[in-house]
């Protein structure tokens, strides 16, 4: 992606107030974040020998980790561009698709694991 979808950005609408902007960059950054934990998580996880887990249950979860973070990377793009775009021409910001991925991903790994450590 080079300057092409940036400018075709930048030629909609037109500039929100810089504080909304820098807000929206910031909401990116915290679920880039988010998704680089759960990437280190996956590879930690992958990384150390748990009794708990057998290497079925270990790399089942692993993977799953590893594509919530990537579809949240990929989704905080999305989320960012969207919300850009939308301040940019004075529309209303759509509800996030993001939240309830994550929520339901996260617990759904959360259950998993705690279900396999009390089993064995």
């Amino acid at each position: 992606m080079g300057k092409g979808w940036a400018r075709g950005l930048l030629d909609e609408g037109e500039d929100p107030d810089p504080r909304f902007t820098l807000s929206n960059e910031r909401t990116f950054l915290s679920w880039t974040r988010t998704a680089l934990a759960l990437i280190a998580a996956g590879v930690a996880l992958e990384a150390f020998d748990l009794p708990a887990l057998g290497e079925g249950e270990r790399r089942t979860i692993t993977t799953v980790l590893l594509l919530l973070g990537a579809a949240l990377a990929i989704g905080a793009f999305r989320r960012w561009l969207i919300t850009e775009r939308a301040m940019r021409n004075k529309l209303s910001i759509p509800a996030p698709i993001l939240v309830p991925v994550l929520s339901f991903g996260i617990a759904i790994v959360a259950v998993a694991v705690t279900v396999m450590v009390l089993v064995r």
